[in-house]
């Protein structure tokens, strides 16, 4: 029994108030609980900080306390909805199937492969192994060596996304000496599998890097093969499609710029596909038929980018001439091209029409032949899955909806046709007939029409109680998937809602930026007008609705509990960026640079800095009634520091004129994505549901 179970708290903690300030462009902002933040940050151990966050915790178990039955149930019932005993679809890559695996009851899993000509399976990594005895656990990259032989990986064991890679030979298990902290990139066999390129993150956590490690040799040796100087960009790598050229990548949310150097050479000169050109970004992968040679002047690039329409085009240059670009793929207002993949035989193009997925197969050579993939219901979100070789005659496609489960298909590429391989197991039971599925458009108040996707029972009484889910930032859609946990809510009579709002990209680029810098605050009022639109349509009742997001959905979350208190029931807020006006002032955390293109520069620009301060929610915290809310933080976030969540809620506690409940749980040793583990988890949203049931009084 710990001590908070055994003297719990009667009433919330009441943080210090310690007056400081900033001044900006000749204003000046106060703040109370600046002091939340330790100056030692990444390091954690101010005294009064930690006192502070552990009685926050105890509180949050005091009032949680007498729900405790209540999410034992629902955590009881959500693990029922999956399998335990679990394994994917495998799939070929060279000479080996491979595929992932749960164990009954295990929080992790296990990587497997087996020869394609037959034979043993071969355990290649054992996360449960490797988790054993930690509190936190994630994979970072995991990456086999082209000739089989060899695995490298890295994991996080305390949730402060700064991975550890190793390489280990699979056929023993040996782990090499070879041991590179501080990672945060994707780990790429290159030289013959002589050598592995990564990124580490520097102290302010960005990847400003792209290294070479040679295996056998000290990190001491390791060659930096780009540098980026300018801090608001951030470096990956990874291999083209045919795996012949390393692909170096850096950008920020609105620039890139890709450099090409041959894998078997990675210390060749690179070549730059086109420099930088501010607002203008690219990909780009390399097609060169199986008889042609690694030179220079042989292939061509395929470059999917955003300069001559916000939607992208995609084009082609000649290997020998990559910034001559030619238009394969007009760009277009009605379909947002959102990516492309090449194969030896035909490439695919994915994007979104009227916000719906799409993936279509078309042939070098032969514009016209276009051969969409078509899908069974109206309202879906599909992809292109695991699809590793080069030459490839069937396709690996993942499919789902809000009512069915996710399938995973082989598509045949000739014969044109879709073939279930697995379908989405529900253990304790499920009945698709029971759901019904919409899309409809609430109108915002600025005439936009915003869509939402919405489930619920089809015996559910109307109006009843709805869960309105929104995100909204960084052209990130939210798509219309199946969850098992979201039916512990609509099996109780609520209906579960979506709200595509403006900041995401579901309906394409002029959607992202119709929610960014100065038209920032279209996001917010999106979701509020798709609350009363969905109070208009009878399915709800202001009251009556219970919300969640989290990071920049917190953000979110925060907004509109400002604006619009009335109308939640409940409130979920995770790991949420609600300290924006300080946050985007200063260049030293680590996010902060690289946001400034998707938020505004409040250091250099009056405009967002009042802008940022009109809505930033801790900024806008005021004495009125707030609803019932449940905030979530972690001690090692480096996205959404810890003392973001700690300072607005040590804010609200000061403000708001209600008796509702306000509880903060900070994951002492964890990051921006909760605990680790497929039940640990899970656990947490039974906590975050089981806050919603009791406060909506059900």
């Amino acid at each position: 029994m710990n001590d908070a179970t055994a003297n719990p708290p009667k009433a919330p903690p009441q943080a210090a108030k310690k007056p400081s300030s900033v001044s900006h462009h000749g204003l000046t902002v106060s703040d109370d609980y600046a002091w939340l933040r330790d100056p030692k940050y990444p390091v954690v151990d101010d005294p009064d900080i930690l006192a502070h966050l552990k009685a926050e915790n105890a509180w949050f178990e005091a009032a949680m306390e007498g729900q405790k039955d209540r999410i034992d149930a629902l955590f009881k019932e959500m693990r029922a909805r999956i399998k335990e005993a679990d394994k994917s679809v495998p799939q070929k890559d060279g000479e080996w199937l491979y595929w992932v695996e749960y164990e009954e009851g295990a929080e992790y899993k296990k990587w497997w492969r087996k020869p394609v000509a037959g034979g043993p399976d071969e355990l290649i990594l054992d996360e449960v192994a490797l988790a054993e005895g930690k509190d936190y656990f994630r994979l970072g990259a995991i990456a086999v060596s082209s000739d089989g032989t060899r695995l490298a990986y890295s994991i996080d064991d305390n949730g402060s996304e700064r991975f550890t890679a190793r390489i280990k030979v699979i056929a023993t298990g040996e782990l090499l000496p070879d041991e590179i902290p501080g990672t945060l990139s994707s780990l790429v066999w290159v030289g013959g599998d002589t050598g592995i390129v990564y990124s580490l993150a520097n102290e302010q956590w960005r990847t400003d890097n792209a290294r070479l490690h040679r295996i056998g040799t000290s990190t001491d040796e390791d060659v930096e093969l780009y540098h980026e100087n300018d801090d608001g960009f951030r470096v990956g790598s990874g291999l083209s499609a045919n795996e012949k050229w390393l692909v170096i990548s850096t950008s920020d949310h609105e620039t890139s710029e890709v450099r090409l150097v041959p894998a078997a050479d990675p210390l060749a000169e690179p070549i730059l596909v086109k420099p930088r050109s501010k607002g203008v970004e690219y990909e780009v992968d390399v097609y060169q038929d199986d008889g042609s040679s690694d030179g220079m002047g042989d292939g061509t690039l395929y470059i999917l980018a955003n300069d001559t329409h916000e939607n992208f085009r995609l084009a082609t240059a000649p290997l020998g001439e990559p910034d001559r670009w030619s238009t394969l793929i007009e760009g277009s207002d009605a379909f947002y091209l959102t990516g492309f993949d090449l194969f030896r035989d035909f490439y695919v193009v994915e994007g979104r029409q009227d916000g719906l997925d799409t993936i279509e197969v078309r042939y070098y050579g032969d514009p016209a032949r276009v051969e969409p993939i078509a899908f069974p219901e109206e309202s879906y979100a599909a992809g292109l899955g695991d699809n590793p070789e080069w030459a490839m005659d069937k396709l690996r496609v993942s499919y789902e909806s809000m009512v069915s489960p996710a399938t995973t298909y082989d598509y045949h590429v000739a014969e044109r046709r879709l073939e279930v391989l697995k379908v989405q197991e529900v253990p304790s039971g499920y009945d698709a007939g029971l759901y019904a599925t919409e899309r409809l458009h609430v109108t915002a108040r600025d005439g936009t029409s915003i869509p939402v996707s919405i489930m619920y029972r089809k015996d559910r009484t109307s109006p009843g109680p709805l869960h309105l889910y929104g995100y909204g930032a960084y052209g990130i859609a939210i798509p219309p998937g199946f969850s098992t946990t979201r039916l512990s809510l609509v099996d109780r009579g609520f209906a579960y809602a979506i709200a595509h709002i403006r900041g995401g990209d579901d309906l394409g680029r002029a959607w992202y930026k119709g929610g960014k810098l100065e038209a920032r605050t279209n996001t917010f009022t999106d979701f509020v007008d798709v609350a009363r639109g969905l109070v208009e349509h009878g399915y709800t009742q202001a009251g009556r609705i219970s919300i969640s997001g989290g990071s920049a959905g917190g953000e979110l979350m925060g907004a509109v509990v400002n604006s619009d208190p009335e109308l939640w029931g409940a409130v979920v807020a995770h790991v949420p960026f609600v300290d924006v006006l300080a946050t985007m002032l200063d260049a030293s955390l680590p996010l902060t640079p690289g946001e400034w293109p998707e938020w505004g520069n409040p250091i250099e620009d009056k405009a967002a800095f009042e802008l940022i301060r009109s809505y930033s929610p801790y900024d806008n915290v005021k004495a009125q009634a707030y609803p019932p809310m449940l905030v979530t933080a972690g001690l090692n976030d480096p996205r959404v520091t810890y003392w973001e969540p700690a300072k607005w809620v040590a804010r609200l506690r000061e403000m708001k004129t209600d008796d509702n409940v306000l509880v903060l749980k900070t994951n002492m040793g964890a990051g921006h994505g909760g605990k680790s583990g497929r039940f640990e988890s899970l656990h947490e949203t039974a906590e975050e549901y089981g806050f919603i049931l009791w406060q909506m009084g059900l």
